[in-house]
């Protein structure tokens, strides 16, 4: 990787978290799902606040657990396979590649697991976050 390509993922990887991964409460070593940063933009028409993408992968039957993103607005869109979704206050859904939901600041979210058992699946996590909030998704403590 030449040194520009270095400091261009540093300039865009960096602002996303202050944990190196935006991630906290997990136990280390257990299987999780996988999550890459994808993108971080300040929103000029939104003072204080920036856009956060960040990439999740699941294996077949992986399950996420529960977890919440702080003050932030998500989004989640399906790129490949099938997720289940669902917010404590709400009802399990299968969302198939191309359908998306919204989760409201603070939501709980209880259920996020791929529905299939032999193909992997995938989703764009977007977060309109304040620009200074560390931990995108914090686990719950088991």
């Amino acid at each position: 990787m030449s040194i520009r390509a270095m400091l261009l993922a540093l300039f865009w990887v960096a602002p996303l978290v202050g944990h190196a991964d935006g991630i906290s409460g997990l136990n280390v070593g257990t299987p999780h799902e996988s999550v890459q940063p994808a993108f971080s933009h300040p929103l000029p028409n939104a003072p204080g606040k920036k856009m956060v993408g960040l990439l999740v992968t699941y294996a077949p039957g992986m399950t996420s657990a529960s977890h919440r993103h702080g003050d932030a607005f998500v989004v989640g869109y399906v790129l490949s396979g099938e997720i289940r979704s669902q917010l404590e206050d709400g009802s399990s859904r299968v969302y198939q590649a191309g359908e998306s939901w919204s989760e409201p600041p603070g939501a709980h979210h209880v259920v996020s697991e791929n529905a299939s058992k032999t193909q992997p699946a995938s989703l764009l996590a977007i977060f309109v976050v304040d620009e200074n909030q560390k931990d995108l998704v914090t686990y719950d403590k088991p």
